[in-house]
């Protein structure tokens, strides 16, 4: 994987603009469960979204945006763990430009 950076980041909102604030997400199980949109942006030809879930101890999900061939934003989730280890640092560094944790 190529090494990603803050100044390859591109905001985006397809997620928002389909769906609005929210997007409603099924498990292995078939429970659903709401989840906010809290950034969506693209790196290179790949998007990505940071969804958050309600409640206490909640944490942040990152998974990748996919459009489907009706054109419709879908979500699915990163199977590649340097792919999700790198955009999760990549995350952290834009929300926390300051903190340079090694």
């Amino acid at each position: 994987m190529a090494d990603r950076s803050a100044d390859q980041v591109v905001w985006t909102s397809k997620l928002k603009d389909a769906y609005g604030e929210t997007v409603e997400l099924e498990d292995e199980q078939g429970k659903s469960s709401v989840y906010n949109i809290i950034a969506e942006f693209e790196v290179g030809d790949h998007g990505y979204a940071v969804l958050g879930a309600s409640g206490k101890g909640a944490e942040h999900e990152i998974l990748r945006i996919v459009v489907s061939p009706d054109g419709i934003p879908e979500l699915e989730s990163i199977m590649d763990d340097e792919e999700w280890e790198d955009i999760s640092e990549l995350y952290d560094e834009l929300t926390f430009p300051g903190d340079d944790v090694k």
